[in-house]
């Protein structure tokens, strides 16, 4: 395993992330997996020497924060790893159980610490903005969570530039803790993020942490014959219906082609070459990893030793198309898709 330095922060973190949302409680998903199943994944991510997790509160109602805080407990030392979870989603009827008010970002880590039972968490986003909410109210309550030694660094999900930029300006006008982090949509048939967020982020020395690095498997297989993304693959891929969304560009098939073509050429997984490209990108730091069959962690894994040449990387950029926004909807309270 390779590690990186998270932005321009001292936190060390391993080059693939193992994301939780596939952890936690089938009632929630019926593609999740509960905790029996989901054991050797930790176990697995541990020994390969990953040493960053990635959950949320949201995530099985908070059963993927138990699971993961169990199962680190057991395969991993505390002070080696770096957890990670998230705040905004409703979590509650009342009104007050969502969204990025002091009040329920205060009580969100406080839930959060107590069901991964944990005293602290490394890195905690804000899983979108909230409009609704004033950016200085939201950044002095994750201000005062850093100061009060129950978080250790700051990121944010899937945004416009402008409003990373208007954060990290008033974070640093207040001499408030900043994001360090920025976990965005971006993948090789998904690129829009090179416009403004990746070099606003590469400038302000905010690290990459993309989600969705397979596209929701469409660019781990060839294309299937009635090009669905959700054809074929696993569960989860079969009950998508949020995938035909984020990926409805024609010329995101050709991208597929090139993988397929790179991939065999170099006698290897069509995955390991999607990620070895994402890896090789400015300002990426560790895309996450959401695995439900462990020889998909082991790709994974093995991504980090690839290296593609520059004619290999020309080969799979040519075919990108430029796409609308897809990922985020400023002020959703409700999530369809990847979170």
């Amino acid at each position: 395993m390779e590690y990186t330095r998270l932005g321009t922060s001292g936190l060390s973190v391993s080059r693939i992330a193992l994301g939780c949302m596939t952890y936690g409680s089938s009632k929630w998903r019926s593609w999740v997996l509960d905790e029996d199943a989901a054991r050797p994944f930790y176990q697995k991510a541990v020994e390969a020497g990953i040493n960053f997790f990635d959950t949320a509160d949201f995530y099985s109602a908070g059963a993927s924060e138990e699971v993961t805080g169990r199962a680190l407990r057991d395969f991993a030392k505390r002070d080696e790893i770096v957890v990670a979870s998230k705040v905004y989603y409703e979590m509650g009827p009342g009104q007050n159980m969502k969204g990025l008010g002091r009040k329920h970002i205060i009580q969100g880590c406080e839930a959060s610490l107590k069901r991964l039972g944990m005293d602290r968490l490394d890195l905690y986003y804000i899983h979108r903005w909230d409009p609704a909410t004033p950016i200085e109210e939201t950044l002095e309550a994750l201000h005062h969570l850093v100061q009060s030694g129950k978080v250790l660094h700051l990121g944010a999900s899937s945004g416009p530039a402008w409003m990373m930029a208007q954060a990290l300006s008033a974070s640093e006008r207040h001499g408030w803790a900043r994001f360090m982090a920025m976990q965005n949509h971006y993948n090789l048939v998904y690129r829009e993020e090179e416009r403004e967020m990746i070099p606003l982020c590469e400038h302000e020395g905010v690290g990459v942490i993309p989600w969705s690095p397979l596209a929701r498997g469409m660019i781990a297989r060839p294309r299937p014959a009635d090009k669905k993304v959700a054809s074929g693959g696993t569960s989860r891929a079969k009950l998508d219906t949020y995938s035909e969304q984020l990926y409805d560009t024609p010329a995101d098939w050709n991208v597929v082609d090139a993988v397929e073509q790179v991939a065999k050429a170099r006698g290897v997984s069509m995955a390991e070459v999607s990620l070895a490209w994402l890896l090789a990108r400015p300002g990426v730091a560790a895309p996450i990893v959401g695995a439900s069959k462990l020889d998909q962690l082991e790709t994974a894994i093995q991504a980090v030793d690839l290296k593609l040449t520059a004619d290999e990387c020309a080969m799979l950029e040519a075919p990108y198309e430029p796409h609308g926004v897809r990922g985020f909807v400023i002020g959703e309270t409700r999530p369809t898709g990847r979170l």
